[in-house]
């Protein structure tokens, strides 16, 4: 089966940085589709970022011009690079993976049949 592990959270203040990864197992030559959600608690899962099949990104608008998703060539890892943390940013971070045929929507949960295990990431000001 196919398992993601990620990586990178941390503690940090407001206006510094951070790079989470996600890297799937085993190795694929399928084209995955790849996002990370971030959970607060009490509330639901929400879309932050996406990497579509073919290269297209997608961000949720709280963090347009400060969230990156990126991979490398071979498409095991997948990174997510946050800069100017807010304190809004803080909560568990998940990274997701679809296989083909994709999901519709791509910041519904339910559209993700593949989860890495949550990595913590705390802004505080």
């Amino acid at each position: 089966q196919v398992q993601l592990t990620e990586s990178g959270g941390g503690s940090v203040q407001a206006g510094e940085s951070l790079r989470l990864s996600c890297t799937v197992t085993p190795y694929t030559t399928e084209s995955y589709t790849w996002a990370w959600f971030r959970q607060v608690p009490g509330k639901e899962r929400e879309g932050v970022a996406q990497l579509d099949y073919a290269g297209r990104t997608t961000y949720v608008d709280s963090v347009k011009g400060r969230f990156t998703i990126s991979q490398d060539n071979a498409k095991i890892t997948t990174w997510l690079q946050m800069n100017t943390l807010k304190v809004e940013d803080t909560g568990i971070y998940y990274c997701a993976a679809d296989d083909p045929p994709y999901y519709s929507n791509w910041d519904r949960d339910s559209g993700y049949p593949y989860w890495g295990q949550g990595t913590q990431v705390t802004v505080s000001s």
